[in-house]
């Protein structure tokens, strides 16, 4: 769609009421006559309009003849994140193979389910009240999630502990389906101002929150990835390479939780000193990790290739975690307006 800018002059109407008229074209496609309401949300040194909608919920269909697997969760997954309260998949007969995939996909999904199923149709609805979600709950969800597998990783690499190694792969699922919340909520604050009210938060913070949670949702995917190839080591690894990743790991973890600290304080000289401490430990981290990779030269090439590929997955949390305070001090730098 594209978007034309629109001049109006101010009046005063009764001496006191200032009144300014809307495009007809906006109001006829928003079915916005004489004696209609609108609400207005202020923000900055902008005034959004919106007409008054009796039910909010909006409603969206696809066709799945075509799709199955990953591709048809994919499809699901996309019109959840794009916002829609209502799905209706739609084909002229949906197999069975194709109902289990999207019963599947639900299930990855926080708040939806199915709603009504017939030969040609799956409605699935979203459950939840979107007025009592919270991006910065979510966020905080993802960040103890994530931090907690990336430290069982580690004791899995450690024991080798393929149980603990499992488990960790299926928490990656948990903080999938947060990725997805956040990224839902965040959406729906680009497509109407009153989802940014209900939350209570500036539409530029919840692009830093959703902009870090996709760097924890990465650090998440790493510690998986040291799962997976824990569950290949057969041979103990030497308590010294051990020794040296629970330290490279007590590195990463004050990267984090300095950068997660600076994003979420409202003190802008705090977040600055701890975001800049945390640029400053993403180098230790770095050098930490050559000095690994040294040690591993001692060993034979296919051990000293998989460890490497685990120090690579540690190492490379610091860096989400870096990237997380780089979005803290782009929030608490200045803005334009000086807000």
């Amino acid at each position: 769609m594209v978007v034309s800018m629109e001049t109006r002059k101010v009046q005063v109407t009764g001496g006191s009421t200032y009144t300014v008229s809307i495009p007809k074209s906006w109001a006829n496609d928003n079915s916005v006559s004489a004696g209609s309401t609108v609400e207005f949300y202020p923000e900055g040194d902008s005034l959004f309009m919106t007409p008054t909608g009796g039910d909010d919920r909006t409603e969206g269909s696809l066709d799945i003849t075509n799709l199955e697997g990953s591709e048809l969760i994919r499809a699901v997954m996309t019109m959840y994140v794009g916002g829609f309260d209502i799905i209706v998949l739609e084909s002229g007969r949906i197999t069975n193979e194709q109902r289990g995939t999207i019963r599947e996909a639900t299930q990855s999904l926080v708040g939806l389910e199915v709603l009504e199923e017939t030969k040609d149709e799956v409605v699935i609805r979203d459950l939840l009240d979107s007025s009592e979600l919270s991006i910065h709950n979510a966020v905080t969800r993802m960040r103890l999630i994530a931090a907690s597998m990336l430290e069982d990783a580690l004791l899995a690499l450690r024991d080798l502990d393929d149980d603990l190694a499992h488990d960790i792969i299926q928490r990656d699922d948990d903080v999938d389906r947060l990725w997805m919340v956040v990224s839902r909520i965040f959406r729906a604050t680009l497509r109407t101002p009153k989802a940014t009210e209900e939350l209570g938060l500036p539409r530029e913070v919840c692009f830093d929150y959703h902009s870090s949670a996709r760097q924890l949702e990465r650090i998440g995917d790493h510690a998986t990835k040291i799962a997976h190839l824990t569950l290949d080591i057969e041979q103990e690894v030497p308590d010294e390479v051990l020794d040296a990743l629970d330290e490279l790991h007590e590195e990463v973890v004050g990267v984090i939780d300095g950068s997660m600290d600076a994003l979420f304080t409202d003190d802008s000289e705090e977040a600055t000193q701890l975001a800049n401490d945390v640029r400053e430990r993403v180098r230790d981290v770095d050098a930490s990790a050559r000095e690994i990779d040294e040690l591993l030269r001692d060993l034979d090439p296919a051990r000293a290739q998989s460890l490497g590929l685990i120090v690579d997955s540690v190492s490379r949390s610091a860096d989400y975690g870096g990237n997380i305070a780089e979005t803290a001090l782009q929030k608490a730098a200045p803005s334009p307006k000086g807000e």
